[in-house]
């Protein structure tokens, strides 16, 4: 099962960095080493929606993500951008997989329509997406330096962290802290698979070089502080480091002979989606120790 679950790992990865060239089937079915037939027999059989479902669902995924958070981009680029002749039929296709028409969506997400879309199919590609075992070789110790940022802490269910993102991002661009200029963190107060909904909380920063001005984001001033940390590097989308980070705790902590300081684990996103394809993001993933 193993090596098939290898197969079929390569076979997401190619999609999804090739979501801009037309889908060749016997070409993906060759390199997974499988019949056509078989090929697409198992990718339905795992994924539970056939190669070309797959494809432009992803399609939607990225658009969905251009539409709420690259406002700059034209309704009518994302259209052609994810291989529509015209807005119309863009439309009509968007509004039947979210039930909003992407005007509606860029001005309005609904995120708990698109979290029942997509989470099933997240969850299952995590299961095919290599399980990294962290070794002691990827855990260096560094000495991070203070870091004034901007913070909007996220309160509530971890399925509308999108829409404090998107408020964030709006007061990014007024303040003028795009991430080409200014890095992006994420304070992980809280474990969203053992935390209680309403009770989670999720802090979205960006460094900045002087306090916050009063806003009507609710975005305030704060400090990810200095000190010691053990940090790995993380490849994929953030919800698929969960094993690592599990592993940082309960294998590497225990070992190392070092204890936590009383600051909660923090991220920088190095690279995200949809600027690079979602198993290709990069995350640093930060545990403060004690001096």
């Amino acid at each position: 099962m193993k090596a098939i679950k290898k197969r079929f790992e390569d076979t997401l990865k190619e999609i999804d960095t090739t979501l801009d060239r037309p889908l060749n089937i016997a070409v993906l079915a060759a390199n997974a080493a499988y019949s056509k037939f078989h090929f697409q027999r198992l990718f339905s059989a795992f994924f539970g929606m056939g190669v070309v479902d797959y494809q432009r669902l992803m399609r939607f995924r990225r658009a969905g993500i251009q539409l709420a958070f690259r406002l700059e981009t034209p309704i009518t680029e994302v259209a052609f951008n994810t291989h529509y002749e015209n807005l119309e039929s863009f439309s009509r296709a968007f509004k039947r997989v979210f039930g909003q028409s992407p005007s509606a969506f860029r001005k309005s997400p609904d995120w708990s329509s698109w979290q029942s879309v997509y989470q099933p199919m997240l969850d299952l590609k995590g299961e095919f997406m290599s399980s990294v075992e962290l070794s002691a070789e990827q855990v260096r110790i560094i000495a991070f330096e203070e870091t004034l940022v901007a913070v909007l802490e996220h309160r509530g269910p971890p399925a509308q962290v999108p829409a404090s993102v998107r408020k964030f991002v709006a007061w990014r661009k007024d303040f003028g802290t795009p991430p080409s200029r200014s890095a992006t963190y994420n304070l992980c107060y809280d474990d969203p698979k053992t935390t209680p909904a309403e009770a989670f909380r999720f802090g979205i920063c960006c460094q900045v070089d002087k306090p916050v001005e009063k806003n009507t984001f609710g975005v305030e001033t704060g400090r990810i502080p200095g000190g010691r940390c053990a940090v790995f590097r993380h490849k994929g989308p953030l919800e698929n480091a969960d094993n690592a980070i599990r592993e940082l705790y309960g294998k590497w902590l225990p070992s190392s002979g070092e204890d936590l300081r009383d600051f909660p684990l923090f991220v920088e996103r190095v690279s995200f989606f949809p600027d690079v394809a979602e198993h290709e993001a990069i995350t640093d993933i930060y545990l403060p120790l004690q001096q």
